[in-house]
């Protein structure tokens, strides 16, 4: 039997505000584990989170990049789940009312071809803390340096049909945030992570098998690593007789597989409810007009440029226009020799 691979991509980008997204706490990389934690982070009582306009900034510019629609009152929500690095018991999201809406991204193909790529929603959240498993003796230690760093959430359709796809998915979605200046990308540091939601169906079946989701991959290799992982073990339990079952699987990269975590949730078990500390969010037009008027020359515009400006062939412009830090070189270089081929 033949088979069709259905994925679709959640990614958190750490959004590069100078502090917290409802604290005045910092955000910087490498502190000493817990001294960037305030007691509005913790979630204490008689503690009033106050939103960080920037933040709602930078998603708007993400928004206007994808061409999508930007919501005029979107709504923070609570989602209530047990962690302990939420010390809260509950993490400030966005649910039903999202401030980022329905838009696209174009990827390029290793043969060179275009493919749309549709974006459901991009929401606005905070991040919990993390537990540190290392070095501790069976037991777990927690850093709440990063609980409340602001994250922008951006959901993929299911429109990804392979591994490589993927991972083309996500580096146009890395070179954007980076162009945008809105997240440094940092996969090491956990700026940027990928959550997989990964099927497989029969091919020419029109309804979705069951997913399973792979958290918090955080290089691009192991993105391919972990989804060609995953649809292999999905095929041989399919076709052993057995079925797959909604869950959440974690990926070992020394191993080269995903292990399960635990079953994979509904949005009822968390119950969503709108948060009580935050009024909805108004954007204005004349907001989203300024926030416009400053986007810079997006990875597929300047592509676009190289090709028609400097006559590069369409690989070359895809490699240089990646990194706007290359891109910039590039021009540079160019501009002192003359000869854009030789520059590239």
């Amino acid at each position: 039997m033949q088979w069709e691979t259905v994925i679709g991509l959640e990614i958190h980008a750490q959004l590069s505000t100078q502090s917290k997204i409802f604290s005045a706490s910092a955000i910087a990389f490498g502190a000493e584990p817990n001294t960037q934690a305030s007691l509005v982070d913790l979630g204490m009582p008689g503690t009033l989170p106050v939103l960080n306009a920037e933040a709602v900034r930078m998603a708007c510019k993400f928004g206007l990049a994808i061409d999508a629609h930007i919501a005029p009152s979107n709504v923070f929500a609570r989602k209530n789940y047990f962690y302990p690095d939420l010390p809260k018991g509950y993490q400030t999201s966005q649910m039903d009312h999202p401030i980022v809406g329905k838009g696209f991204l174009d990827i390029t193909l290793e043969d060179g071809t275009q493919k749309r790529i549709g974006i459901t929603r991009a929401h606005l959240e905070e991040d919990a803390g993390k537990s540190l498993h290392e070095d501790f003796h069976g037991m777990s230690g927690i850093d709440l340096n990063r609980a409340g760093t602001p994250l922008l959430e951006i959901v993929s359709e299911p429109d990804i049909r392979s591994a490589k796809e993927a991972v083309a998915y996500v580096k146009a979605i890395h070179a954007l945030v980076r162009y945008l200046g809105i997240c440094d990308g940092n996969m090491a540091e956990g700026s940027l992570r990928c959550d997989c939601n990964v099927s497989v169906r029969p091919k020419g079946q029109a309804e979705y098998g069951t997913r399973a989701e792979i958290k918090n991959v955080n290089s691009f290799r192991f993105i391919e690593k972990a989804i060609n992982h995953e649809v292999q073990r999905q095929i041989e339990r399919i076709e052993d007789g057995g079925k797959i079952v909604q869950e959440t699987r974690l990926y070992d990269p020394n191993k080269d597989e995903t292990r399960s975590m635990r079953s994979k949730e509904e949005a009822n078990d968390y119950r969503y409810f709108p948060c009580p500390d935050q009024l909805p969010v108004v954007i204005e037009q004349s907001f989203l007009d300024e926030i416009r008027a400053s986007l810079p020359e997006l990875p597929v515009q300047k592509r676009a440029r190289f090709e028609a400006q400097f006559g590069l062939s369409a690989y070359d412009a895809d490699v240089l226009a990646a990194s706007r830090e290359l891109a910039d070189y590039f021009e540079a270089v160019n501009a002192v020799c003359g000869d854009a081929k030789l520059a590239a």
